[in-house]
């Protein structure tokens, strides 16, 4: 029953656990993460083993030799790497794009995605054999992604902007969507074209639509990530209001920000419903799918790893919280809520609601009956997209 401590880890804010890690390396150290020089680096007993210049994101095999990785030094993207335990890096990655895998023996199998597909090319390699492509008999989406990416704000917060099939630049003003998640734990704005066909597809509706990744988001490295503790609500909504501005400036003749709109879901819909309580002059409708409204009501794991103890520490969530804000709507706000949502709970829309009610606020509340946190059945997912549009026309009008 005797225990030997070999790896501790602390930090003011939190651990983060890299998948893969902890592991043994062949000579006996411990391979673990730390958060050294402003990246996220696996290191061996202490000493880091990857270059600062690279984000770790996940460890995907551990062998004598080394291990498969997958790293980036862009955030957009996502690179394949072989680092052996003296620290010799061999990028097994292609071309551009975000790239990951898995290994068995002496053969790796490698799924590759970018910007200019909408599915996944997995390729079967093994030494003294040419490569061989799987193929893909996925079904051909019906929208086209057309994407740009931008830098936006002084954060340099990662931004796609996408518009409408065939939209001939400066030909109309376009009213804006903007469309986060902006959380931890989840990218958007990614080289991988399949991530925008919903984004597309909303374009093709007369909007152009923006997607950012502001503070918080992964992939940036531990300062990024951090930006966010204690608060999750005022990095992430600037990082959005930034990213609008970084668009209007970059495409001044196709976007009208006097009709501007935001839609999101989970995170994503509580940055939603916060941006039309908090930023009013800027953003004119929201629509906010599944939103975390209270952080007391949600995972105490999840909440208090950024927030604390709410008795310890009340303030953070009473500025995370979209109750106390509820008196202050003046714009459309729908909002969405699965009936069966098992991970952000109805009670969360139910609470707004009700504050927004006391308020004397209109609102529209969507129920949606036997969904739970995502909306796999077919007919609710298409009939909600159609919806969404009509709300946002109705209060943005056409392009």
């Amino acid at each position: 029953g005797t225990t030997t401590t070999v790896l501790e880890a602390t930090d003011p804010c939190w651990v983060e656990v890299v998948p893969g890690l902890p592991a043994w390396a062949p000579d006996g150290r411990v391979a673990h993460v730390v958060d050294d020089s402003g990246a996220r680096r696996i290191a061996l007993d202490g000493t880091p083993l990857t270059p600062a210049s690279l984000q770790v994101t996940a460890v995907l095999d551990v062998a004598a030799h080394g291990l498969l990785v997958t790293a980036t030094d862009e955030p957009t993207a996502q690179r394949l790497l072989h680092v052996g335990w003296d620290g010799a890096l061999a990028d097994l990655s292609p071309a551009d794009g975000r790239h990951s895998g898995v290994v068995g023996g002496d053969v790796l199998v490698r799924s590759s995605s970018a910007l200019g597909r909408t599915g996944a090319l997995v390729v079967v390699e093994r030494p003294g054999q040419a490569p061989h492509r799987v193929a893909s008999h996925a079904e051909v989406p019906a929208v086209t992604p057309e994407v740009r990416l931008l830098t936006t704000g002084p954060h340099e917060v990662r931004t796609a902007v996408l518009l409408p099939s065939g939209h001939v630049p400066g030909s109309r003003r376009l009213p804006v969507l903007l469309s986060p998640y902006g959380g931890p734990h989840a990218q958007r704005v990614v080289q991988a074209g399949q991530a925008f066909l919903e984004s597309q597809w909303f374009a093709d509706q007369g909007f152009a639509v923006v997607v950012a990744d502001g503070r918080g988001t992964p992939a940036r490295g531990p300062d990024w990530e951090r930006a966010v503790s204690g608060d999750l609500a005022t990095a992430p909504l600037q990082d959005q209001v930034d990213a609008l501005a970084g668009v209007a400036e970059a495409f001044p003749d196709d976007v009208d920000t006097t009709r501007v709109g935001i839609r999101g879901w989970s995170f994503g819909g509580f940055l939603a419903a916060l941006a039309v309580l908090r930023r009013p002059d800027v953003f004119h409708v929201a629509i906010a799918g599944a939103p975390v409204t209270d952080w007391r009501l949600y995972d105490t794991a999840y909440s208090e790893r950024y927030l604390g103890h709410p008795d310890v520490a009340p303030e953070a969530y009473e500025a995370s919280s979209l109750l106390p804000d509820a008196a202050s709507l003046s714009r459309p706000l729908m909002l969405v809520h699965g009936l069966a949502d098992d991970n952000v709970v109805v009670a969360h829309t139910l609470a707004l609601s009700g504050a927004l009610l006391a308020a004397g606020r209109p609102h529209t509340v969507l129920p949606l009956t036997g969904v739970t946190h995502m909306t796999p059945q077919e007919h609710v997912a298409e009939n909600l997209l159609r919806l969404q549009v009509d709300f946002l026309h109705r209060h943005l009008g056409g392009a």
